[in-house]
């Protein structure tokens, strides 16, 4: 897709790799309309950027719904979705409150379903779209105090591999971003919690999953989209690890070669 003058719509967009999402997808031309909690650091963004601000509570059933036409009614149709909002509570599942399971489920894992729902009507009556889910490598290998976090992002992964399969033949293309550990102040936070750290430096130290910049994963993302690309794996040197779980899925998409979707 070529993203000059196109509208991308970011969650998560005040911050971490949403703010370095919004800045590559406007530095290729685009037309960021950014969604956060935090109302003066999203507009303060939003001004840089010369986008639009959207304040909106995502784990809120209520404010979900209907933000995508509110969105639209401020500046225009979303030609590009970008669900990145994300959330963890470093513990282990005992640890974790019922609003904490809940929450997590909702903001990394309903709130996308929810969005990418409300944005696909439109996307397919202009027949032109494009959703990014930014998932994780912990979906496909998880960490001990990320229980909530690691199952909510291989739903979200799996979520975008069927919806790509019931989008087979229509003008809307999707992309799951599958990343490693990010420096953010949410990999800052999941580190608190020390089985959680020791993880981490344990693969570190094999070479297996190095960190990965914002910068590199915004660039790569922005570049999937234009390029149509339906996964971006970063680091690359732990690409196997997505991939052996994607081979089930392949099989089956192979399997029900001729079954129409719709």
């Amino acid at each position: 897709m070529e993203l000059q003058g196109r509208r991308v719509l970011i969650t998560g967009a005040s911050r971490g790799i949403g703010e370095a999402l919004a800045s590559s997808f406007a530095a290729a031309g685009a037309r960021v309309a950014l969604v956060a909690r935090s109302e003066g650091p999203l507009k303060e963004v939003a001004t840089r950027l010369g986008g639009t601000a959207h304040p909106a509570d995502l784990l809120d059933p209520d404010q979900v719904d209907g933000l995508i036409d509110r969105v639209e009614a401020d500046g225009g149709p979303i030609d590009v979705l970008v669900n990145n909002a994300g959330w963890d509570v470093p513990a282990p599942l005992v640890g974790h409150s019922a609003t904490d399971v809940q929450q997590a489920i909702q903001l990394m894992l309903v709130t996308p379903i929810q969005l990418c729902r409300q944005v696909l009507p439109g996307m397919l009556e202009r027949r032109s779209g494009h959703i990014v889910n930014i998932s994780s490598l912990a979906g496909v290998g998880g960490f001990p105090g990320m229980t909530t976090y690691c199952a909510s992002k291989a739903g979200l992964t799996h979520f975008t591999a069927i919806l790509r399969a019931e989008l087979k033949g229509l003008p809307v293309q999707t992309t799951v971003v599958e990343v490693g550990p990010v420096p953010t102040e949410l990999l800052d936070q999941a580190k608190s919690y020390k089985p959680t750290a020791d993880g981490f430096r344990r693969l570190a130290r094999l070479q297996l999953l190095p960190e990965v910049s914002r910068e590199a994963l915004a660039a790569a993302t922005v570049a999937a989209v234009q390029r149509g690309r339906r996964h971006v794996r970063l680091p690359k040197r732990a690409v196997l690890f997505p991939m052996l779980t994607e081979a089930p899925r392949r099989l089956t998409e192979i399997l029900l070669t001729g079954v129409k979707p719709r």
